[in-house]
């Protein structure tokens, strides 16, 4: 069973900055693509960025997804926060008609 684990989520100012990370529990070569995804209070899971890459436009030129092979990682920088940030990050990874889910990591964007 593959498992994903999000860290790094927490209260941030507005403009603040936060990076997120997702370890997997084998190598990220695997899967066909990996991304993260964010549910606000009241709003359905919404895609924010993946790689083989997309951004919402939402987020583009705001935040940047990364990996780090040898370390079987996934970032998500975030920069420029907004107050309509504020949700619970989760990584997602598909291996064929697969998708596989982490916890969740939450981020709140308020003064």
């Amino acid at each position: 069973q593959v498992q994903l684990v999000e860290s790094g989520g927490g209260l941030v100012q507005p403009g603040g900055s936060l990076r997120l990370s997702c370890a997997a529990s084998r190598s990220i070569f695997s899967f066909n693509a990996m991304g993260w995804y964010r549910q606000a209070p009241g709003k359905q899971r919404e895609l924010v960025a993946r790689i083989y890459t997309n951004y919402a436009d939402s987020v583009k030129g705001r935040f940047t997804i990364s990996r780090d092979n040898a370390e079987n990682m996934v970032y998500l920088q975030m920069s420029s926060l907004k107050p309509e940030d504020t949700a619970v990050y989760y990584c997602n990874a598909a291996l064929g008609s697969a998708n596989y889910w982490g916890k969740g990591t939450l981020v709140t964007v308020s003064s």
